[in-house]
């Protein structure tokens, strides 16, 4: 038995070893396709991924950050739309919607904001900016601890991709510390998802952003 539990240990310290590196290659991919705000090489469009609404549906303090850094870049002529990518899998949680309206009551313009709400997943937000709204060049507005993992996606998907970290908000610490122990479960499944499982999301018809 005691021999048994040594074997346990040893197996939990390689898989721990083994996440740990998954994580350290990841973020070293995207370095190089990492910029701030004044260095990002333009493109078409920015990407809000959703992350999260309140009750009274407004966007939460880690989505508003995401939406501003988008709208800093519009406002530099970084990008010409903002695409708004989130989950509305209900009729009672409209993050889309929640995205828009805070960014028009920034002064962004209605016919600038793109929609996209079957974006339930970061991997489904960067492939369906690829296959349904038609785009090839993009700017990634997100948190330090999920740019890499979001620039990794959607570069796997075939956008050319760069990613803005954005400031942060004061967000509560265990909150704060509860989502970057996600993103390190999640970027063993962006890897299953983009070298073994290769799932499809929600399409549906094209809904290219740039007419040709």
């Amino acid at each position: 038995m005691k021999n048994f539990f040594k074997f346990i240990l040893f197996c939990a310290c390689i898989a721990l070893l083994l996440v740990g590196l998954a994580r350290i290659m990841m973020v070293l991919s995207a370095k190089d396709k990492t910029f701030d705000f004044t260095s990002v090489p333009s493109a078409q469009v920015a990407i809000v991924p959703g992350a999260g609404i309140t009750a009274d549906e407004r966007p939460t303090p880690a989505l508003r950050d995401r939406i501003d850094g988008a709208i800093e870049l519009y406002r530099a002529g970084k990008v010409q739309k903002i695409l708004m990518s989130g989950d509305n899998s209900s009729i009672y949680y409209n993050e889309p919607g929640a995205m828009t309206n805070y960014a028009i009551e920034q002064g962004i313009p209605e016919s600038d904001i793109v929609q996209d709400y079957a974006g339930r997943r970061t991997y489904d937000t960067c492939y369906r900016a690829k296959e349904i709204f038609g785009l090839d060049s993009v700017i990634v507005t997100t948190q330090q601890y999920h740019l890499s993992r979001m620039v990794f996606l959607c570069d796997q998907l075939g956008l050319n991709t760069a990613g803005v970290p954005v400031e942060q908000s004061d967000y509560l610490l265990n909150r704060y510390m509860l989502w970057n122990v996600r993103e390190v479960l999640a970027t063993l499944a962006a890897y299953i998802d983009i070298y073994f499982l290769k799932p499809e999301p929600i399409l549906g018809s094209p809904e290219p952003i740039f007419i040709p």
